[in-house]
């Protein structure tokens, strides 16, 4: 039989979405977050493909980042709330790790999986970032998503995208905890 992990299971089952706009200072240092990306990057890249790219983003980019959201919303004829929406994460970041998604040519590996790799990395720095004692909440938001922003802002080239923005920072004290999925909904058992 396998050896089971009862503490790693229990973390897992125990661990909270916190919204990032709550987070506060201190964040983890340098070296805390070396430690967290070593863990994370453990994730199935598909032949060692490694198909993705993280950028760091603290301090005055933050500021920088909220500034472009509002621009290309504007750009956009995007109303008060789309800025809003837009300027919302900078505006209150702290520090985040950008995961960006970089499908490499490869007959093997189609995008697709390669595109899921990038998202197991961004719950991998969730998970790793929780399990060092910070908070951690995986967000995107309308920039992101468009590919204006996405190459001003983190330098996506022509088939790159975000992935996720990972925010990292000091939680607050656990609240109620989220309605879960109800499993007997969702799974189907097949045995034959």
């Amino acid at each position: 039989m396998p050896a089971r992990n009862d503490a790693a299971l229990a973390f897992l089952k125990s661990r909270r979405s916190r919204p990032a706009k709550l987070f506060t200072l201190p964040v983890p240092s340098r070296a805390e977050l070396e430690e967290i990306l070593t863990a994370a990057t453990r994730v199935p890249d598909h032949g060692k493909l490694e198909p993705w790219r993280l950028i760091v983003v603290q301090g005055a980019a933050f500021a920088r980042l909220a500034d472009l959201a509002e621009a290309r919303a504007r750009d956009l004829g995007g109303d008060e709330e789309m800025v809003g929406k837009g300027r919302g994460q900078y505006d209150t970041g702290k520090l985040a790790v950008v995961v960006i998604a970089s499908p490499k040519p490869s007959p093997k590996i189609p995008p697709v999986e390669q595109l899921m790799s990038a998202a197991a990395l961004c719950f991998g720095i969730v998970n790793a970032a929780e399990a060092a004692g910070w908070g951690a909440c995986w967000l995107t938001g309308w920039p992101a998503h468009d590919p204006v922003f996405a190459a001003r802002a983190f330098g996506c080239a022509e088939g790159e995208t975000v992935a996720g923005i990972v925010h990292i920072a000091t939680p607050p004290t656990d609240g109620p905890d989220r309605p879960r999925p109800d499993l007997s909904r969702l799974v189907t058992w097949v045995e034959a």
